[in-house]
């Protein structure tokens, strides 16, 4: 009795100091830097690229899902992607800019399956020499150094903007849309994948969700997540928008990556054992995330948002500022 009470002592001082670090060691969101120093030491230790593969996304495994081997599932979220944003109609040299294209896998897909001219930024540049290491010469994909809230193109660059879970990184949604939207050309299409949560103007966060949200946050580098409806509003307040935005919710094809990740860890724990043990504390540490993140995608707490809009003819930017020249004078 008194080993099995002192074995429950020591695995309850274990937990409770490990949920103390977990919450210590949060990667909270304090800047643009913090976003690219996370970024920049997920690509050099390498174990997130040995278990994800070159697509640091969620994969598909259709409605209702289907077991799918882990990577293919990742191939086939870019495939479905293209065809529900119809982007498979278009033809090859369509020029499209991949946002927050982390080590360029959507973007080789691209430029390899839809011969498209594919430009992808991050703002790791860890991210951006890895993803060039990756791209074979030939291929009409290339990576830079930008920042989503403040793009370097002109006006009207692209044909198509694309990006896949980006958006929880953005600090001003507003600015983030406002960005997407002016470096299309008129005609051009967006076609964007989100983390989202739940709109809380419909129904607020109960007492256990507003915890979750928070590591949800935390954890990962997130300022916040937008909601499904509000990111469609502030696209579609722009001005940029043909006609509205159409979305959808891929929360079901998408359920299964969180534990499929976690499978993929226990089965092949090459990928840490290689690090040694901070490779194992590393890798377990995120454990916890992905759970709360199965909890709220499982639950209703956030959704799995697509967006897909058509840009107009006008340019709100400029009109904006003839309008505020006219005023001033």
């Amino acid at each position: 009795m008194n080993i099995l009470l002192l074995a429950l002592g020591i695995s309850a001082t274990i937990l409770a100091i490990a949920l103390v670090t977990y919450l210590l060691t949060a990667r909270r969101y304090q800047s643009a830097d913090t976003v690219a120093d996370s970024y920049d030491e997920w690509t050099e230790d390498g174990i997130l690229e040995y278990y994800w593969g070159e697509h640091i996304h969620l994969g598909h495994y259709g409605n209702p899902p289907r077991a799918k081997n882990f990577l293919k599932a990742k191939a086939d979220f870019v495939h479905e992607m293209v065809r529900w944003g119809g982007l498979d109609q278009l033809p090859p040299g369509t020029k499209v800019l991949d946002v927050g294209c982390g080590i360029g896998g959507s973007s080789r897909i691209l430029a390899r399956d839809y011969g498209f001219d594919v430009t992808g930024i991050t703002i790791s540049p860890k991210q951006v020499e890895r993803a060039t290491q990756l791209t074979p010469p030939g291929l009409t994909a290339k990576f830079a150094v930008d920042d989503a809230m403040n793009l370097s193109f002109a006006d009207g660059s692209f044909d198509v903007v694309w990006s896949v879970e980006a958006g929880p990184h953005m600090p001003d949604k507003a600015v983030f849309a406002q960005e997407l939207l002016r470096v299309l050309k008129p005609g051009g299409k967006l076609v964007v994948a989100d983390w989202n949560q739940r709109d809380d103007r419909q129904i607020p966060l109960n007492w256990w969700e507003k915890p979750v949200m928070t590591q949800l946050l935390d954890q990962w580098a997130h300022p916040k997540f937008s909601s499904i409806e509000g990111f469609s509003e502030l696209l579609e307040e722009t001005g940029f928008v043909k006609d509205q935005v159409i979305n959808a919710d891929w929360s079901q094809e998408t359920l299964p990556s969180w534990l499929h990740t976690i499978w993929v860890g226990a089965i092949r724990p090459w990928g840490w054992l290689q690090y040694g043990l901070p490779g194992f504390i590393k890798s377990v540490r995120e454990i916890p995330t992905i759970l709360l993140m199965r909890l709220a995608f499982g639950t209703g707490l956030c959704r799995f948002g697509m967006f897909q809009a058509v840009r107009g003819e006008g340019n709100p930017v400029t009109e904006n500022r003839t309008t505020q020249q006219a005023i001033s004078r």
